[in-house]
């Protein structure tokens, strides 16, 4: 079998799911991978077919979404070519981790595609979503990377095709412990911004994964490292919480490593907004911004002795296992049973 893997590297957390994906997709037939984005700093281990510079997000160094800097990276003709050149049709599966280029491809050459992922969870209306809905952010969701079918994850399953979160070997295998420090990382703000909020905070050593700095370099009580996957796993592992924007992967790991955490939305990007909402439901602190309360949020939270945690149902080879079994019918014929569902 053919696949086609489109993959969104607009942040880190969509390549560091892939990274773990690949090899159980490997079994099934030979895979490559098209790589769109410009702003992730993880390193894709595998080899791309296809690049592309994509829709890509940039951020303000005040934790918000800088429009200025998306839209001046926007191109629709090259967009356009692009998505006309992409051979989507010699593949026998697509699958479409929120690609925009990859759907409209598929979309105009009359191919079937699996968006795959946590941004396909949002089809269903049963997953969270603020008490005050963003219109906009609605239609994003709902129209950015269409596609035949959709195989969604979430912290919870929501809905009949929404699975549990892509867990890292490393933090499946982890004896998680608590060696003191607060883990930070926060990419929407810049590090002088975040120094600004963490420095009154003496009582207590940070750890700041940073995509400024080059080298580890401590100010005080604060530790600034760059972002690497080896050193931020170790770091979350052995952390007694962690501060973190809202996104997916990372509050999905601590979750299941039973982590106290602070979640920050991206202000502007909707998706944040409803994993917040989601996040809250279960008993995470979702303050709206780092801002002047920011000290005796945290106070109040690193003193709480509850712990929201989260308990898993679906193994990673479980849930490719589940996507080949659902997809059977799109363009090919699997012939596998309905796969073991429990987390192992």
């Amino acid at each position: 079998m053919k696949i086609l893997y489109a993959i969104q590297a607009t942040g880190n957390g969509h390549i560091s799911r892939a990274m773990e994906l690949l090899p159980y997709l490997h079994k099934f037939g030979t895979v490559d991978i098209f790589l769109s984005g410009a702003n992730s700093t993880l390193p894709l281990d595998a080899e791309i077919k296809y690049r592309s510079q994509g829709l890509s997000l940039f951020y303000t160094c005040k934790g918000s979404l800088n429009y200025r800097k998306i839209m001046s990276k926007v191109s629709p003709f090259r967009i356009m070519k692009e998505m006309r050149e992409l051979p989507v049709e010699k593949y026998d599966l697509v699958l479409n981790d929120f690609e925009c280029i990859t759907s409209l491809a598929c979309a105009y050459k009359k191919v079937p595609s699996v968006n795959f992922g946590h941004q396909a969870s949002f089809m269903s209306a049963k997953t969270p979503r603020p008490e005050k809905p963003n219109k906009i952010g609605e239609w994003v969701l709902q129209n950015y990377a269409k596609a035949s079918q959709y195989i969604g994850l979430h912290f919870e399953s929501y809905d009949d095709f929404i699975f549990s979160p892509v867990i890292k070997e490393e933090i499946l295998q982890a004896e998680a412990s608590n060696k003191g420090h607060i883990t930070v990382y926060l990419p929407s703000y810049c590090d002088n911004q975040l120094m600004q909020y963490l420095r009154p905070l003496t009582d207590h050593r940070f750890e700041v994964f940073s995509k400024e700095v080059k080298e580890v370099k401590t100010e005080g009580h604060v530790t600034f490292i760059p972002v690497g996957k080896e050193a931020f796993n170790k770091s979350l592992i052995t952390c007694h919480g962690i501060v973190c924007g809202a996104g997916f992967e990372t509050p999905a790991e601590a979750l299941y490593l039973k982590k106290k955490m602070i979640a920050i939305p991206i202000k502007g990007q909707y998706e944040q907004l409803c994993n917040a909402a989601a996040l809250k439901k279960i008993g995470v602190r979702t303050p709206d911004s780092l801002d002047d309360d920011f000290t005796d949020t945290f106070n109040n939270w690193v003193n709480d002795p509850e712990t929201p945690g989260v308990t898993y149902d679906y193994s990673t080879e479980a849930i490719i296992n589940i996507l080949m079994y659902r997809c059977s019918s799109l363009r090919y014929e699997l012939d596998i049973p309905y796969p073991d569902l429990i987390f192992n």
